[in-house]
């Protein structure tokens, strides 16, 4: 929060850093050389924060200032999208006084957002039978794609350690990085004795990649494009060849159970992947380059438009940080199965993108790209822009084959981009977007009433936001 002054009271931000970093009050008061009652007191919003202090604290902890004296999409926002729900119209709380108790009590707002969360999945499965076993029994209600969803935000999703496995990796395959395939399939051969092979869909029984332990062979389904077959294989070197990095950062953020472990360490084998198909320099540095043009940057590492555009949102080392990216996919009908942010942008955690931002527009432009300023609640702007993908087929019959991706970064950042070049960026037409159609309170994506209702599915996807192979388009 800023004031008329200029004073900059971070109280919020200070404590879900430090609950974030895992230190006491003390700890952190010594590591910036302040007392802990000082700190207490910025903490508390009686101490504006210095810039001595923000100094420190990038210092201290190799914060990039931004992530700290940014809005947190994840607090404001969303205890904002909460308390908008009917059951509190009575109350009348302002934007302002819910702004406050999330500045102040971060923990408590967080709290509030997961129950809220919890209790409209709870509802939504019950009404599609999803508590219900074949016996008659209660299902289990936990949602381990939550948590990994949660965890991967909190990271900004960039994973340093990932990194440096996959340059290692890389070094030792000493290929060309525009035709990487031939380099990977040798090396699973050369020295894991795992063979690859392409199988007909039919073999393959709807499944696009598929592991024989006994045998060592990696089956990958003739349905895959040339880049995703390359993400399979590069998934499966990563497993073999960073297992104590994998595990190690498994172990760092102590999933609650079996399933949240296993879902975290398939997103961070994921991860993986994407890094050694687009090292972290040479892909920053082409995009630096390009102007963030990933049509003319993805043939020189050759990948898909989206595992390009997902890419731009880990671009977080410290020393060469990109533009702080966020990513959402969405289908025909509005439904969000992707989001990834490498900065501060309110996704909406309750609902589908509002239909004032032309990413459902794209449907109508098919591999064109849509550009639009937006505006959100908090007076934030935006540049955007989307285009259309197509879906690899075979994978769960009956979806359309088309996907938007919707890509963005804050406005201040749109002059570096080549998209922006030619539009009025200094004093631009913003479009003010709801981060749900139910805060914005206008109608849904017009598209969703005419899309046909899959029951199977709708349970499938309701427990799916972190997707198993969230580059492989």
């Amino acid at each position: 929060m800023v004031t008329t002054d200029k004073k900059l009271f971070l109280g919020g931000r200070l404590k879900r850093l430090r609950r974030d970093l895992g230190v006491t009050q003390s700890r952190m008061a010594d590591e910036l050389g302040v007392s802990p009652s000082y700190l207490n007191l910025l903490e508390r919003n009686q101490r504006p924060v210095t810039a001595q202090m923000l100094l420190r604290l990038a210092e201290a902890y190799d914060l990039d200032l931004r992530t700290l004296s940014a809005d947190d999409p994840g607090g404001g926002a969303g205890l904002e999208e909460v308390l908008a729900d009917k059951m509190f119209a009575d109350l009348g709380l302002g934007r302002h006084e819910v702004a406050e108790v999330a500045e102040l009590s971060p923990g408590l707002a967080e709290a509030m957002a997961r129950l809220y969360r919890a209790y409209l999945d709870r509802g939504r499965m019950i009404d599609l039978g999803a508590f219900e076993r074949p016996d008659g029994t209660p299902a289990a209600s936990s949602s381990p794609t939550d948590w990994v969803r949660d965890l991967v935000g909190s990271q900004r999703n960039h994973f340093a350690e990932l990194e440096t496995a996959a340059e290692a990796i890389v070094a030792a395959l000493d290929a060309d990085l525009q035709d990487l395939g031939p380099a990977v399939r040798e090396r699973l051969v050369a020295r894991h004795g795992i063979q690859t092979r392409v199988m007909p869909a039919e073999v393959m029984a709807g499944s696009l990649r598929r592991y024989d332990h006994h045998r060592k062979r990696l089956m990958v389904s003739e349905t895959l494009a040339p880049a995703s077959r390359i993400f399979a294989m590069c998934y499966q070197l990563g497993l073999m060849e960073a297992p104590e990095a994998l595990t190690r950062l498994a172990d760092r953020f102590a999933a609650p159970d079996r399933a949240t472990r296993q879902l975290l360490k398939v997103f961070l084998d994921n991860y993986l992947a994407a890094a050694i198909m687009m090292p972290y320099e040479p892909f920053h540095a082409a995009m630096e380059a390009s102007g963030y043009d990933i049509e003319r940057v993805r043939p020189r590492f050759g990948v898909s438009y989206e595992q390009a555009a997902q890419r731009l949102t880990t671009l977080s080392r410290p020393g060469a940080r990109g533009i702080p990216f966020f990513m959402m996919r969405l289908d025909a009908a509005g439904n969000i199965s992707k989001r990834f942010a490498a900065g501060p942008f309110p996704f909406s955690r309750f609902g589908g993108a509002c239909p004032r931002w032309n990413v459902h527009d794209s449907f109508k432009t098919p591999g064109r790209i849509v550009t639009q300023v937006i505006e959100t609640p908090d007076s934030e702007r935006y540049f955007t822009l989307s285009r259309t993908v197509r879906r690899t087929s075979g994978l769960q019959a009956g979806l359309e084959d088309e996907l938007v991706i919707g890509l963005g970064c804050e406005l201040k950042f749109a002059s570096k981009l080549a998209a922006s070049r030619g539009l009025d960026i200094a004093s631009p037409l913003a479009v003010e977007i709801g981060p749900s159609c139910r805060i914005c309170e206008r109608p849904a994506c017009p598209q969703r009433a005419a899309a046909p209702i899959n029951r199977t599915l709708l349970v499938e996807e309701a427990s799916k936001s972190v997707t198993p192979f969230p580059f492989a388009r």
